[in-house]
């Protein structure tokens, strides 16, 4: 089924409306649209542009609007650390341990945690990883040696890539769920500009453009779809 996703402003790869982002092909592809719109046919991108254009090349495809901004998915650096390195409440433990990750004192103030527990955990943690707009996560050579998490991010149908480019060191004390703590820009926070024919993983977010979205952040998702599957929506 063909469904278009449309909001004010498209940034296919992190750009100021009427400028190229670096990369940008002659087609102008990296250029933000505004009112712009992404067409996903199955698991892929089949066009992108102009909502209007869209609209009339696939006139009988579902429509999906948002507000703010559209973009490409996001990427995670520290996925291994989130999801082993914290442990995220199920929400029956709400009272009693909050609902934020738990880590260093806090997380050994657990004690040792079964293997069903800390497999609980990591599939709570990537889908708090989806609410934040990510698509991708980065391991060593493109896979996850600790099986509990490969077995969740795997059935999540998050990519895996490799680490080349990762930063060296954090702007905080720990990594965040927030791929923007990094403290790039879009077109550095992507996992890769969209593409026609490339997989369909986008996110969406409550803010009027790129300036908004790096000073507050990908906590203003509202919905992240992952090879054409809407796995996250706030509203």
């Amino acid at each position: 089924m063909l469904t278009i996703h449309a909001a004010p402003l498209l940034l296919p790869a992190g750009a100021a409306p009427g400028t190229d982002a670096p990369g940008a092909d002659t087609r102008g592809t990296g250029t933000a649209v505004v009112d712009g719109a992404v067409l996903v046919d199955g698991d892929r991108i089949a066009a992108f542009g102009p909502y209007e254009e869209l609209a009339e090349q696939a006139p009988g495809a579902r429509v999906r609007r948002w507000p703010g901004v559209l973009t490409p998915g996001l990427r995670q650096w520290h996925p291994l650390w989130l999801l082993r390195h914290c442990y995220h409440p199920d929400p029956r433990e709400a009272d009693e341990l909050g609902e934020e990750p738990l880590w260093g004192e806090k997380l050994a103030a657990l004690g040792d945690l079964t293997e069903t527990r800390w497999s609980g955990s990591v599939r709570r943690g990537v889908q708090r990883m989806l609410r934040y707009g990510t698509t991708a996560v980065a391991s060593p050579g493109a896979r996850f040696r600790d099986p509990l998490v490969a077995t969740a991010v795997a059935r999540s149908g998050l990519t895996v890539v490799g680490t080349t480019g990762a930063p060296g060191t954090l702007l905080g004390e720990r990594p965040g769920l927030d791929p923007f703590t990094e403290g790039y820009d879009l077109h550095g926070t992507v996992d890769a500009p969209l593409s026609v024919g490339g997989r369909a993983d986008l996110a969406v977010f409550d803010v009027p453009d790129e300036t908004a979205l790096r000073e507050r952040g990908a906590v203003t998702c509202v919905a992240t779809v992952l090879a054409g599957r809407l796995v996250y929506r706030a509203r």
